[in-house]
Formats: structure tokens, sequence, C-alpha cells
């Protein structure tokens, strides 16, 4: 130990020789204030886009859903007056609004289970096969993907078509009309969404898998763990959050289906027996010239989807507290 001067301020210092210096009197920590603002600064660019490609339209949807604005006032035919919630009660009293919604509902979410159980099955495929039909699996899928949502309709329409569709000749089913019906209608659009939705959930669960430590999965097939419960009680845990991602984005996509609906079925079926709420909204709007109305069931349909995505991440965050 090495006897160092007595500061100015009367106080001795020493050191060990050839230890650590000592920090300059001026140095400071830095405060949990910066460092708790540091993540925003490089979000704020992403936040600013975001802003102004979503608050504004949004403030507009909920602003046109509470004035009378239809045609007329479009035209300036007559000043646009305010309704406040009038036109959410004209809607709530529609006895077909409430059709429209529970369909809507039970489309997307036999859509959603579809779309999870298609490309979760396919994803633990990919880890199972050699190297080439694991690509041609992925190029299949990234081409399904790639498709644009009125080609891939009219695509399955022309497979489906009952004079020269292939589907009905290879299972012997005659002239079957598959859009006549309300639920075969319904089951052909939800083919087309799982087809053109499963490639993003299984190339992103097949990512997640890849990162799981083969330790962990050799371990469990020593055990004696089926491939079933292999998933359920160990991918399925350790995947969590990728599959909380897939599954509020397929929920979101899945909700908000359009295109599916409206060429497949020719704008809702037959006397709309095939209508969810985003081409209930579009009649409203654009072919009724309500546009308050349709753009009150897009406030509807945004309430929805904020207050499902809210309770399942909070029914998740309760899980992983469990466990």
């Amino acid at each position: 130990m090495t006897p160092v001067p007595t500061a100015p301020g009367g106080t001795a210092r020493s050191r060990v020789r050839g230890g650590p210096a000592a920090p300059h009197p001026r140095a400071r920590p830095r405060s949990r204030g910066a460092a708790a603002w540091t993540p925003w600064l490089y979000l704020a660019p992403a936040l600013i886009v975001l802003g102004a490609l979503l608050v504004y339209p949004v403030g507009q949807l909920g602003l046109i859903s509470l004035l009378e604005y239809t045609q007329a006032q479009v035209s300036g035919g007559e000043p646009t007056s305010f309704r406040g919630v009038g036109n959410y009660a004209e809607l709530f009293a529609d006895a077909q609004f409430w059709q429209v919604l529970l369909a809507t509902v039970g489309f997307a979410a036999a859509c959603v289970v579809s779309t999870l159980a298609v490309g979760c099955a396919l994803a633990v495929l990919l880890t199972r096969v050699r190297a080439v039909p694991r690509l041609a699996l992925m190029l299949a899928a990234l081409g399904a993907w790639a498709t644009p949502a009125v080609t891939g309709s009219t695509v399955w329409l022309l497979l489906f078509d009952p004079d020269f569709g292939p589907v009905n000749r290879v299972f012997g089913l005659g002239d079957h009309s598959w859009t006549y019906g309300r639920y075969s209608a319904f089951f052909l659009v939800l083919l087309e969404v799982v087809w053109c939705s499963f490639p993003f959930v299984m190339v992103t669960v097949y990512a997640g898998i890849r990162a799981v430590p083969s330790e962990v999965l050799e371990a469990a097939a020593l055990d004696g763990a089926s491939q079933w419960r292999i998933w359920r009680s160990v991918l399925a845990p350790m995947l969590r959050p990728i599959l909380v991602v897939v599954t509020i984005q397929s929920i979101i996509w899945d909700f908000k289906v359009f295109t599916q609906i409206y060429v497949m079925t020719g704008g809702g079926g037959i006397a709309g027996q095939n209508l969810v709420l985003n081409v209930y909204a579009y009649q409203k709007a654009f072919a009724a010239s309500e546009y308050s109305l349709g753009s009150a069931i897009g406030v509807v349909m945004l309430v929805i989807l904020l207050a499902i995505t809210l309770v399942y991440l909070r029914l998740l965050r309760g899980q992983g507290e469990e466990l």
C-alpha cells in the first residue's frame, strides 16, 4: 500500500499500486430518466410515421360516424349536421348488423384456428424433412403468400367452378355450386384465406423452433414424449411470444377480410347470406351512400379488435405469471 499525498480538501487518498484508477471527479453516472427515454428516441421516427398514417384516418372515421353524412352532404346539396351517437343507435337497432357481426366472429374464429393449425403443423414438418423437400415447401408457401388476394380468389373460384372446375370432376360432385349455399361458400372462402395466410405462421413458427436448443428436444424424446406431447409441453410454452404475435396478427387479418368474400361470393352472397362486417360497411358506405353508417361500422370493428387483443394479452400474461 503506497500512501498518496493528502488531497486539497484535507482527506487522505490511497490506492493499490497497479489497481484500477480512481474515477474522475467530474464523471457522473447516467440518470435513470435519460436511460428510460433512450428507447423512445430510437422509436420516435417510426412512431411519427405510424401516427401520421393512422391517427388522422382513424380520427376522420370517428368524426364522420358522428355526422349526418350521405351523398347529399358529399355533393354539397345539404349541410352536414351533427348526430352524435344517433348513427350508432340506428346501427345497433338493425337486426342485420347483429347477424353479420355473429357471422363475422364465427368465420374469423374458424379462419384463425385453421391457419394456426396448418401453419404450426407445417412448421414442425419442416424440421423433419430433408433440405430439398424443405426448400420446395418453403417456395410453394411463399408463392401462396405473394399471390394477390384478388388473383388467389379468382383461382380458387376456377378450381371449384361447377362446370369446368377440376375439384367437382375429381370428387364426382357434378354441377354442385359451392357459392350457392351459405356454409359451403363460407367454407370455400375459408380455404382460400388459410391458403394465403398459413405461410406467415409457418415461417415464423419454424424460425422459433430452430432457435430452441436441440438438447431440450432430445431430452424430451429420450423421456418417451410423443411428438404431440413435445409440442404441447415443450415447444408451445417456449414459443409463447411468437404464438402471441401470429395469433393476434391472424385475428386482425381474418376479422377484417374483405377481398376474398367480395370476389368469391359476388359481394356478400345470395341475399347477403355471406356478409361480413367489412363488406357490410362497404355496402352501407358506397352502395347505399350512407357514409356515416359505414364509418360507424368501421369504428365498431376497431373497438372489437382492440378489445380482443387486450383480453388475449391479459390472459396470456396471467398464464405466464402462474407458470
